[in-house]
């Protein structure tokens, strides 16, 4: 049974380094200064009437949905979740994990962005954004469980493809299960310990953003300085440099 709180729940992948223990343990005073100040409250789960933007992204999805059936008769060159950002190899290492990046903490991808203008103008419509990408299982893909670094963000899924029977794809954040529905977004707590199964002959695709979480002063500004300075660590560094390779392959440069 996973804990439903995750400020209580073991560690999935403790840092193994001195500093990276240092830094777990100041991101763990700063996260629940952070889930006190949330204007929010707790999760696992919010309503997307918190955020007033979500019902036009919701309205673009047809459009966007456009753009992403577009790439899916090639998905076998797009790269696998782990190539671009290698702690994921923790979660999964096959090639049933398909995404296609948008904007990552810093990280733009302007390739991209050109190949699915109206999901481009959708995004920069939508304050606060620091991931942005396509998540695409393949039939039968699983994520076991495991839990996002930090609550300063909160995670939103937009549903474009769900396949039947619904209720054999879902996503379970913090013993609660939910389910896709195309058109509608789904928004939580990627902190907490949270899992993925697509159990079903279908594919399934969302659209997966981070957002910043909504919180009093001073710790909005404390947050956004945090997240600002993801750019700067090696692995969104390391990130940027792998897309970049995929980039070049991908577009013949």
């Amino acid at each position: 049974m996973i804990a439903n709180d995750p400020y209580v729940a073991p560690e999935l992948n403790p840092p193994t380094t001195r500093i990276g223990r240092l830094a777990r343990g100041f991101i763990d005073r700063l996260q629940r200064r952070l889930l006190a100040a949330s204007a929010v409250g707790p999760g696992p789960f919010f309503p997307p009437e918190i955020f007033p933007w979500i019902p036009v992204l919701e309205a673009a999805t047809p459009a966007i949905r456009r753009e992403l059936e577009a790439l899916l008769p090639e998905r076998h060159r797009l790269p696998n979740f782990q190539d671009i950002t290698p702690e994921v190899a923790t979660i999964t290492t096959d090639e049933r994990w398909k995404t296609f990046m948008f904007l990552g903490y810093g990280l733009r991808s302007e390739a991209n962005l050109a190949r699915c203008p109206e999901t481009a103008r959708a995004l920069a419509a939508i304050p606060g954004l620091y991931t942005a990408f396509f998540s695409i299982l393949e039939p039968g893909k699983r994520i076991p469980p495991h839990r996002g670094p930090y609550n300063g963000v909160l995670r939103v899924h937009l549903g474009l493809i769900v396949p039947e029977p619904k209720e054999r794809c879902w996503i379970e954040v913090g013993g609660e299960r939910r389910h896709w529905e195309e058109g509608r977004c789904l928004v939580f707590d990627d902190v907490y310990p949270h899992q993925v199964h697509n159990d079903t002959d279908g594919l399934r695709a969302v659209l997966f953003l981070d957002v910043e979480r909504p919180c009093r002063k001073p710790w909005n500004l404390i947050n956004r300085a945090v997240l600002k300075s993801a750019v700067f660590t090696p692995l969104i560094r390391e990130a940027r440099d792998r897309q970049s390779r995929w980039e070049r392959l991908y577009y013949g440069r």
